[in-house]
């Protein structure tokens, strides 16, 4: 069994805490990462060593804990519903299909948190703001805004949602073998 096989197969049982960054954080070969969990973790690099998306950068067999981190969050398109709280029931359900249909139609993948909807960026970002410009919804705002700012408003399951690797495939994925795989399997015991 080769070592990323033994990986995986630690990895889909472990509590995992993603360490986000973006990719100036990523070139330091010092920095302090903090997890999804809110913990700390200081990061010290060999030198020339280069940090790179998935990388497992602490396992704790005990309490199989791991620490991964994750590079370049896409900026998030937020839609902010919060004025359809005035609204009557009748308008706030069709507003709220239709928004619905209109990322549907695009087939992206959204979370919904309270009056906001997160959206993260799969295409272009010009292309997402005609998307819902060309839909114009009334009552709502949108905006893209950094992951690396929602990601403190989100839960774990959120956040892979968000950013779980689903837009990477695109570009990075020349030289990878499914590693990207292990969060879709949680056993639970």
């Amino acid at each position: 069994m080769n070592t990323s096989e033994e990986w995986k197969e630690k990895l889909s049982s472990a509590d995992i805490d993603f360490v986000f960054l973006d990719q100036w954080t990523a070139q330091k070969s010092r920095f302090l990462g903090k997890g999804v969990s809110g913990a700390e973790y200081p990061i010290a690099l060999a030198r020339h060593s280069q940090i790179v998306d998935g990388d497992i950068i602490d396992y704790d067999p005990e309490n199989n804990k791991a620490i991964v981190l994750r590079i370049e969050l896409s900026p998030v398109l937020v839609i902010n519903m919060s004025s359809l709280e005035e609204k009557d029931p009748a308008s706030i359900i069709r507003i709220a299909v239709e928004l619905g249909h209109a990322i549907g139609n695009q087939h992206w993948p959204a979370v919904v948190k309270g009056t906001k909807v997160y959206v993260p960026l799969t295409v272009d970002k010009k292309v997402m703001l005609s998307v819902m410009e060309t839909h114009h919804i009334e009552g709502i705002t949108f905006d893209f805004e950094k992951g690396l700012d929602v990601i403190p408003y989100l839960a774990p399951h959120e956040i892979r949602r968000l950013f779980g690797g689903a837009g990477h495939e695109s570009h990075t994925h020349t030289h990878s073998h499914g590693e990207e795989d292990h969060h879709h399997s949680h056993h639970h015991h």
